[in-house]
């Protein structure tokens, strides 16, 4: 299985995975990581924080970004340089995110691309705002 290459790329392609976060994914995630923030695993904390409730990690979001980039565009065998992430809104336990990425810079000498990456909720509202640097398959 293998990616598209920089030549079977262009300005404006789109590609995206949506996903609802479960409470079994926060725990896992906090798990792996060690992030064990009790606004994201403490309902207790939580509530008395400016969210008034749980929270899913930041971190977690960008994730669901790096499982399009190396799964569909470009796809499997893609290098993940550089990612600029804005956090604007909190994701909640049950919120439906979906990632997308839209090449928006293509720098073919260096076999690089550039992608907005975007996640938004089941409302519309986006969550998180990006631009991420990788280098395709050759």
């Amino acid at each position: 299985m293998k990616g598209k290459t920089i030549n079977e790329l262009k300005l404006g392609d789109k590609a995206y995975f949506q996903k609802t976060i479960t409470e079994t994914d926060v725990y896992m995630y906090a798990g792996i990581t060690g992030d064990l923030n009790p606004a994201h695993i403490n309902e207790e904390y939580a509530k008395d924080t400016m969210f008034k409730g749980r929270i899913a990690h930041g971190m977690l979001t960008a994730g669901l970004v790096s499982a399009v980039l190396g799964m569909q565009l470009p796809g499997p065998g893609t290098i993940y340089l550089k990612q600029e992430l804005k956090f604007t809104a909190p994701v909640r336990i049950g919120d439906t995110i979906k990632a997308e990425v839209e090449v928006s810079e293509m720098i073919v000498e260096k076999n690089r691309i550039k992608l907005r990456t975007t996640c938004t909720n089941q409302n519309g509202d986006v969550v998180l705002d990006g631009e991420a640097t990788v280098m395709p398959p050759r």
